[in-house]
Parts: structure tokens; C-alpha cells; sequence
């Protein structure tokens, strides 16, 4: 019967395993929700702001010469800004992230990168690599306020003007819907038509490639643009932060829902071998009462 005892103490404990990671799931769907709203809130304001600075910097063709808009090739580095989750227990997350922040950071390989680690989970995992961090960030929680972001990106695009750094990159994980998030890098210093056009919705970027608008500009294009611009790269900074929010909330709820799925199948396993263990027992006493019986005939 120790067998069976022994499966029985298995059993409870993976029930127990089952009931946290059910809780840990439910947990993780209200966090989504909640993460999934803000993030969906803000997006129609990114879009509408870059498609707006995206037709005034096309208008203004020739006009136009802001410090954001400039390339620094004469500065001596970059900046890197890694977005990972201050807690664990959400699949691949945090290994996909990094996995495409070592491989940007290879493939720039030899000039210089100022690294800026969002996050305990990248924190730790570049201290393992003995990677120097410039600045490791743990303040920012599950559900970042603009007010933590403004002034990140404030300092980003001081430093981008005084020509200290040639251009400021972030790896995130973009949230395209709630069955598919893809980490990537994108670069929100120097601004560029280039590499704001993904943010344009595709019905709004065709329609706007089919009607030409005219312009005539009240203030000055300089003066429009110059609270447009740093407008932008605010709200694009706090959108990448909004979406790696969202996909570490659905990164953990289909962790924990794979983990009660796999402790139930566990649990049914335990159920199968306990009752063959002790069907097995049962035939072995029997045996032995009938042994028992026959021997005193």
C-alpha cells in the first residue's frame, strides 16, 4: 500500500499546484483586460499624431529642419532601451525580448550602445551575461503611466539634440492581437517618415496617398511641428510601454492556463496508476485469504 499512499501525497500536491495556477490564470485575464484597454485607448491617439506630423512633414517638404528630424552621425553612441517584466511565470516572454535585443546589439557590433533595462527578469538575465547596464529600471509596474514615460523620453530627446547619442532604439513586445504578439526593434530617435508609417493605420495611410492635401500653415511649419514632434515621440515611447504591458499579461495567461491544463492531465494520470496500484493490492490480499483458506482445509 506504500505505493498507493505515495501516489495519493503526489495527487493532492499537483491539485494544489492546479488550484494556484487556475488562480494565477484568473488573475492574469483581469490584468490583461485592464492592460488591453489602455493600450487600445492610447493607439488611435498614436496613429491619428504620427499620421498628422507623417502629411504636415510631406507638405513642408524642404521646410523643415527640427533636431529630431536630424541624423547624428557624428556622435559617438546609441541608445538601447529593453522593455522585460518585473515578474516571471509567462512563457517566453522575457526569452524572445532578449533574444532579439542580443541580436540587435550583435548585429550593430562594434559601435557603442548605451543599454537601458526595463524589468527585473532583463536586469537579472544581463548581470548572468556580465553586460554592463547604463541604467537598469525596476520602478515601472504592470500598468506604466504616462507620467513614468515622459520624462524617459524628455531626457532621450535632450540628449538627442545636444548630439550626444546618434539614434534611440527600444525592443518590445508589439502586440498585434490577443493570438499574436512579435517582439521587435523600433527607432524612435531620429524621427523619420520611414519609421513612423507602421504606425498609420492601412485604410488611413491609403486613403491619405490617394487625396493630397494642401496646406497653408498658421503658426509657421517650425513652430507646428516643433510641439508635434516631441509630442510624438512621447506617445510612440508610452505606446511601446502600453503594449509590452498587454503582451506580458497574455504571455502569462496562456502560461498559466497551459500549466492547469498539464497539473489536470497529471491529475487523471495519478487517478489511473492510484487505482490500478490498489486494485493491485486488493487482488494480492485476496489471494492471500483464499491461500489462507485453502492451506486449512
Amino acid at each position: 500500500m506504500a505505493k498507493a499512499r505515495q501516489i495519493v501525497k503526489r495527487r493532492k500536491a499537483v491539485t494544489n499546484i492546479r488550484k494556484i495556477t487556475k488562480t494565477m490564470q484568473l488573475i492574469a485575464t483581469a490584468r490583461f483586460q485592464s492592460a488591453y484597454n489602455r493600450a487600445m485607448g492610447t493607439k488611435p491617439y498614436t496613429q491619428k499624431i504620427t499620421q498628422l506630423v507623417d502629411e504636415l512633414s510631406e507638405a513642408a517638404e524642404g521646410q523643415i529642419d527640427h533636431p529630431l528630424m536630424r541624423e547624428n552621425s557624428e556622435a559617438e553612441q546609441d541608445l538601447l532601451l529593453v522593455l522585460t517584466s518585473n515578474r516571471g511565470l509567462c512563457g517566453g516572454y522575457n526569452a524572445h525580448i532578449l533574444r532579439k535585443a542580443i541580436a540587435h546589439l550583435k548585429k550593430v557590433e562594434p559601435r557603442k550602445q548605451e543599454l537601458h533595462v526595463v524589468g527585473k527578469k532583463g536586469i537579472a538575465y544581463f548581470k548572468f551575461l556580465g553586460r554592463e547596464m547604463d541604467r537598469p529600471i525596476t520602478t515601472i509596474d504592470d500598468l506604466p503611466r504616462f507620467d513614468q514615460v515622459e520624462p524617459m523620453a524628455a531626457d532621450f530627446m535632450r540628449r538627442y539634440e545636444e548630439g550626444e547619442l546618434g539614434a534611440v532604439s527600444v525592443v518590445y513586445t508589439r502586440f498585434i492581437s490577443t493570438g499574436q504578439q512579435a517582439p521587435e526593434v523600433v527607432r524612435i530617435l531620429p524621427l523619420s517618415r520611414e519609421e513612423t508609417k507602421d504606425d498609420v493605420p492601412p485604410q488611413q495611410d491609403e486613403k491619405a496617398t490617394q487625396v493630397t492635401a494642401q496646406y497653408d500653415f498658421s503658426p509657421p511649419p517650425e513652430e507646428l511641428l516643433g510641439v508635434l514632434l516631441p509630442q510624438t515621440v512621447k506617445v510612440r515611447l508610452f505606446q511601446c510601454f502600453t503594449d509590452s504591458a498587454v503582451s506580458e499579461q497574455v504571455a502569462r495567461m496562456v502560461a498559466m492556463k497551459a500549466a492547469t491544463d498539464a497539473a489536470g492531465d497529471m491529475i487523471k494520470l495519478l487517478t489511473r496508476q492510484f487505482n490500478r496500484a490498489r486494485q493491485s493490492q486488493i487482488t494480492l490480499e485476496l489471494l492471500d485469504i483464499v491461500g489462507g483458506a485453502e492451506a486449512l482445509k
